[in-house]
Formats: C-alpha cells, sequence, structure tokens
C-alpha cells in the first residue's frame, strides 16, 4: 500500500510539472519575430541613394530594396520602409525601436560602436581614391597632399583619414562636409573643383557611368563586409532568420541578378554609329513604318520622331525585354500596357500604338508654358525617368535661376537628381537623371539622321556654369604637425 500511495504521489508531481513547464510555455513572452510576423509588418530603415533604394519609372527599386523585400515576403509580411539620410538616424531608429532592421549598405566597421547584431556577411567594399583622368595621378596617400580632398564629415572615410593621418601621414590635411555626399564630391572632381575624393567602391561603379572622365587612383584601407543591422537589446530570432534567408539557394540566386542588373552596366548606354543606324533603318524600319505613321498622325508627333524613339527602346525589337520587365518594341510595363488598352505588348501595332499614345498623354499633362520643341523633349524625358522625377527636375531648376519651361536648362538639372543634397528636396527623391538626358539627345540624333540621311551633332551647351558650385561650409582638417 505504501509504495502505491508513493507511486500516486510521484505521478502527481510529475503532472503537476508538465502542467507548471506547458503554463510557461504558454505564456512565453512572445519574439520580435512572433510579433512582426503577427503585425504583417517588417520595417526597415534605408537611405535613399543609387547603391540601396530610389524612384524610377517602374516604381520602387534598388540592390538593398530588392533584398529586403524578397525578405518580407519571405516573412509573408509587408515591407514598410523608413528613410533616413545618414548612419546616425538609422542606428537611432533601431534602438528607439521604430525600425526592425537598418538595410542601407552600412559596413560592419562603420556600425562596431553602436549596440547592434548583424546578419550574414553578403558584399564587401574598399575605399578608393578617385581623381579626374589627364591630370596627375596621385600613386600613394603621400601624393594627396599636393592637391584638394574632400570627404562627408563623420563618414566611414573621414575615420580612414583620420587613422592614416594619426599612423602614417601626421602631414595629411583634408576638408570635410556635412553638405554633400559621394555623388556630389564625384561629380566636383569631374568639374575641376576638387582633386580628390575618397568613395565607396559599389557607388563609383555606379556614378563612373555618368562620370567617364574619373578614375580610380588607389585603394585605401583595408576592405569592409556590408550586413543588415539589428538591434542588441532584441532577441535573436529575427537574427536567426536572416542567416535561413541569406542561406536559401534561391537567395543566392536573387542576389547574383541584383548584382548584375544594378552594377553589370551592360549596354546602359549605348550610341550606336549613324551607319548602323542607317542599316536598321533601311532593313527594319519598313515593317513598322505604316505603324509609326498612324501613331503620329493620331497624337500629333512627326512620325519619324515615334520611329526614333522606338530605335532607343529596343532597336525595333518587337519581343524586346528588360530585366525590369517592360516588353515590347515600345517597352512599356505591364500595367502601363493595361491601362493603354494593350493586350499583347509583342504586338508590334499594339506596342507603337500604346507608346505614342503614352508619349502624347505625358505631353499633353505639362504646363501650358512648355512650348515646342521643349515639350516634346520633356515628354520623352518623363517616358524614360517618370513623369514625376520630371517635374521634380523642373521645380528644382526654378529653385536655382533657371527656366523650367526650357529643356536647355532642365537637361542640365536632371542629372542633380543623383545628388543627394539635391535630390533630398524633391518628392520623388533619388533618380538616375543623366539617362533621360541621354535618351532625349539620342532620339533627336536618331530622328535627324532618318530626316537628313546623316548623323546630327548637336552642339553642346554654351552655359558652363556650374549648378552646383563649390561654396559649402566645409571644415579643414589640419595636420597634426
Amino acid at each position: 500500500m505504501t509504495r502505491l500511495l508513493n507511486t500516486i504521489r510521484n505521478a502527481r508531481r510529475v503532472l503537476t510539472t508538465l502542467a507548471v513547464v506547458a503554463l510557461l510555455v504558454s505564456s512565453r513572452h512572445p519574439t520580435l519575430l512572433d510579433q512582426i510576423i503577427e503585425e504583417g509588418r517588417l520595417v526597415v530603415v534605408t537611405r535613399n541613394n543609387p547603391t540601396t533604394y530610389y524612384e524610377e519609372r517602374q516604381g520602387a527599386t534598388g540592390y538593398e530594396y530588392e533584398l529586403v523585400e524578397s525578405f518580407a515576403d519571405y516573412l509573408g509580411v509587408e515591407l514598410e520602409l523608413m528613410v533616413v539620410d545618414n548612419l546616425q538616424a538609422a542606428m537611432e531608429a533601431l534602438e528607439s525601436g521604430e525600425a526592425h532592421i537598418s538595410a542601407a549598405g552600412f559596413t560592419k566597421e562603420q556600425t562596431s560602436g553602436y549596440p547592434v547584431v548583424y546578419g550574414p556577411t553578403y558584399s564587401s567594399i574598399s575605399e578608393q581614391i578617385v581623381y579626374r583622368l589627364r591630370t596627375p595621378k596621385p600613386e600613394s596617400i603621400e601624393d594627396l597632399q599636393t592637391g584638394r580632398l574632400m570627404v562627408p564629415a563623420k563618414s566611414r572615410h573621414a575615420r580612414t583619414l583620420r587613422h592614416w593621418q594619426k599612423t602614417e601621414l601626421p602631414s595629411l590635411s583634408w576638408r570635410e562636409t556635412n553638405e554633400l555626399d559621394a555623388s556630389d564630391l564625384l561629380q566636383m572632381v569631374s568639374d575641376r573643383e576638387l582633386d580628390f575624393t575618397l568613395v565607396n567602391s559599389n557607388e563609383f561603379r555606379l556614378m563612373r557611368s555618368y562620370l567617364p572622365n574619373l578614375d580610380v587612383a588607389f585603394t585605401l584601407g583595408e576592405i569592409q563586409t556590408v550586413a543588415w543591422v539589428m538591434p542588441r537589446r532584441a532577441d535573436e530570432s529575427l537574427r536567426d532568420r536572416t542567416f535561413d534567408f541569406f542561406y536559401r539557394p534561391e537567395t543566392g540566386v536573387l542576389m547574383a541578378e541584383l548584382s548584375e542588373r544594378f552594377y553589370g552596366h551592360v549596354g546602359q548606354f549605348d550610341y550606336v554609329g549613324a551607319h548602323r543606324f542607317l542599316r536598321h533603318s533601311r532593313k527594319i524600319l519598313p515593317r513598322y513604318e505604316k505603324d509609326f505613321k498612324a501613331g503620329a498622325e493620331k497624337h500629333g508627333f512627326d512620325w519619324r520622331l515615334l520611329a526614333a524613339m522606338g530605335y532607343q527602346e529596343s532597336h525595333w525589337n518587337p519581343r524586346a525585354r528588360s530585366f525590369t520587365g517592360v516588353r515590347g518594341l515600345m517597352m512599356l510595363t505591364l500595367r502601363t500596357a493595361g491601362e493603354l488598352g494593350v493586350t499583347n505588348r509583342l504586338d508590334p501595332s499594339q506596342s507603337i500604338a500604346g507608346g505614342s499614345r503614352y508619349l502624347g498623354g505625358l505631353r499633353e499633362r505639362l504646363d501650358e508654358s512648355v512650348r515646342e520643341p521643349d515639350r516634346t523633349w520633356m515628354a520623352l524625358a518623363a517616358y524614360n525617368v517618370g513623369f514625376g522625377h520630371l517635374e521634380d527636375a523642373r521645380r528644382l531648376a526654378e529653385k536655382l535661376g533657371r527656366n523650367p519651361d526650357l529643356w536647355i536648362d532642365v537637361k542640365k538639372v536632371l542629372p542633380l537628381l543623383t545628388q543627394q543634397r539635391y535630390y533630398r528636396q524633391t518628392r520623388y527623391g533619388y533618380a538616375r537623371g543623366q539617362e533621360p538626358v541621354n535618351y532625349v539627345q539620342n532620339i533627336r540624333r536618331y530622328y535627324d539622321v532618318l530626316i537628313w540621311n546623316e548623323e546630327q551633332i548637336i552642339a553642346d551647351e554654351s552655359d558652363s556654369e556650374a549648378l552646383h558650385g563649390s561654396n559649402v561650409p566645409v571644415t579643414v582638417i589640419p595636420p597634426l604637425l
């Protein structure tokens, strides 16, 4: 009997223990990942710049944006972006709990002084001294003392220069500014307002397309690694899930595609010679001439202008396709095609009709104060970069004392949308503003060839005044000697 009672007591203890454990498990505090999934949203802090996130004609894009959007899809939640200007603001958003992740292209070395943890390393960048071609090339850090050097204040680059000044070259001096970012400083080197600047390798790879007169002199410092950043005070549930995401084969394929899309630059600026264009115009254009003429008559264009635009878009290839999903001879997005009543983007007649109608609509949306031919050039630019970005450039032109109704002025301002101190003043933010300038110039060139059967050289603007100037607040960092 005693043995039976002891057995019953022990069974009761086991059952009680199991009940307590079950109660504890059921009442455990939800993890950060649980909260994100329950709320159905992932808040990511990022920056509006060419290497992370920006808006273009097809919508939001950028290396970091595409990657983190895929992660949100992986979690089954909506992505909510929080856009800031600098590292400190991003870290404050994490510390305050406003954001769950920073995906802004920051390196581990940049954020090492903050209470954070990291996801997997997924890329690496180096710091490069950039100079203008056909000027003396600096071969070492000692040579930087012979010219004007500027970097953003409180940046990784400022810290690197201080390290070299302290450990290797006490006589080194440079200038720092809170007003300019890498794109601004590269432009100043291109315009001979600076002799050198120090930028991240991925930033230069993008900007070099717009500033072909610049080159890398040498790499300075160690290679640094990029990873998503999360607050240390949170549990590790979200961090662990980022490792699961990055180690998937699908993510590896995605990252390879993103690297090619944003850094490959294959065919991004395709200047086709007049002779090659003429060969195409003889062999291919006659197939679509009737459709171009029909679209031109309906919407009030010269058919040769529409033909030139079609060549710029697709080389008159009705099955053309871009990495962003635009398709057809006039390269329409799926959404735009639907709005225009185009049921088959690969049908050249439908594509030309839809593209003509869309261009005509953009031209009609412009202010009445914009006269021809500027009205057509601006409509073409909007077709390429988006109407919102074009309007941003026109408003910015007015702020800079230029005429927002003249293409000659607007095309000088559009490239400024790659520079932070300008695009942060705008509604739609960063844009690859040199592309619509090249786009319109190419179309005008093809248009002239179709009219006169020879290549027409478009004269450079006589006004060479630098729009951005160089009188911004700077701090001179003196030598230690």
